[in-house]
């Protein structure tokens, strides 16, 4: 691999940063919703589903 100068360096880091694209705060705050929303229907989900499974083996069992 060929060695680079630190100035060529800076320079290529500067180009790739300039290629980054960065999102707005809008975009920021609707995925911030989304993953919030999206944790909260996972957590009922499972919460159902644990209760199902308590429910059934409680009937299995007769504790």
């Amino acid at each position: 691999m060929a060695r680079t100068n630190p100035l060529q360096f800076m320079q290529q880091v500067r180009g790739e940063v300039a290629k980054i694209h960065w999102p707005s705060r809008r975009e920021v705050m609707l995925t911030t919703v989304m993953v919030f929303i999206l944790a909260a229907l996972a957590a009922t989900f499972f919460s159902l589903v644990d209760l199902a499974i308590r429910t059934g083996l409680r009937l299995i069992f007769g504790a």
